[in-house]
């Protein structure tokens, strides 16, 4: 059964949405490190990344398609719906046993949920340091559009919490007691140092000048990640964070905010969602 049919009553998302405000913007690539970690440290999710992904061997195709599912989601209209259903069909084949000796399935409405809760909570984060913090009624009405896209997604109203503060409760729950280290944590912290890292496909000059960009990134890319995740997490990880690195992160998103002022939107947003905002 389609999910346009099996969840007739829910609607793609419009330009009159927080969401279309918050999820175009190319900032939020430095999130994407955050979002990973939240979601990889769930025994379900590390999982299904450690036994059925590719992001160690291709980590620029995997978050260039981590993204444009997202933007799909948010700007593509009626394509948020097949884009819904085809997140749905490819995880049904995502089950085994994981390193605890119990049965997972990628499609457990406990960790499809995280997944996407996890993003909304990065996405707020991010935008607290690196773009302009939403006010508390912006978040209530930004995570009542999460809602929908959950359902959009498949899930139901009873597997969401029902308003923003019971979200922030159950994260800090999910944090607290149910996420964990394990080796896709390790192996994803690896990635995101990017030593091992060949150059994007937009890279268009020779590779061997990508060497020495490549330490840069890492460490901006490895600052973001750390940074932005909550405290108790990154104690739990053992992540190594000081005020001097609270310092750096929040001069970096004095940077971002204060370039993200100057760049016009046909640049600073994906293309899609600029498409989206301009009508085509």
């Amino acid at each position: 059964m389609s999910t346009e049919a099996r969840l007739p009553a829910v609607t793609p998302l419009g330009p009159d949405s927080v969401a279309w405000q918050v999820v175009g913007d190319r900032r939020l690539l430095l999130g994407a490190g955050t979002a990973l970690l939240l979601q990889v440290a769930h025994p379900v999710i590390g999982a299904g990344v450690h036994d059925h992904s590719n992001f160690t061997e291709d980590p620029w195709g995997r978050l260039d398609r981590t993204i444009d599912s997202l933007l799909s989601q948010v700007f593509g209209g009626r394509e948020a719906i097949a884009e819904a259903e085809r997140l749905r069909e490819m995880h049904k084949a995502f089950k085994g046993i994981d390193h605890h000796g119990e049965r997972y399935h990628a499609l457990n409405p406990e960790a499809y949920w995280w997944v996407h809760g996890s993003t909304f909570w990065t996405t707020v984060r991010m935008r607290e340091i690196f773009v302009h913090p939403l006010s508390r009624e912006e978040k209530r009405a930004f995570y009542a559009e999460w809602r929908r896209l959950g359902l959009l997604l498949g899930l139901r109203d009873h597997h969401m919490p029902e308003d923003l503060e019971g979200f922030e409760a159950y994260f800090d729950d999910v944090v607290a007691n149910r996420l964990e280290d394990n080796h896709t944590v390790r192996e994803l912290l690896r990635s995101i140092t990017m030593r091992d890292i060949p150059p994007p496909p937009w890279w268009f000059l020779p590779e061997v000048l990508w060497r020495p960009v490549r330490p840069a990134g890492g460490n901006v890319l490895t600052l973001c990640a750390i940074g932005l995740l909550p405290r108790a997490l990154r104690d739990h990880l053992g992540l190594k964070w000081t005020n001097a690195d609270e310092r750096r992160l929040r001069r970096l998103g004095a940077v971002a905010r204060a370039a993200g002022n100057r760049v016009p939107d046909r640049l600073r947003l994906y293309p899609k969602a600029y498409r989206a905002k301009r009508g085509y």
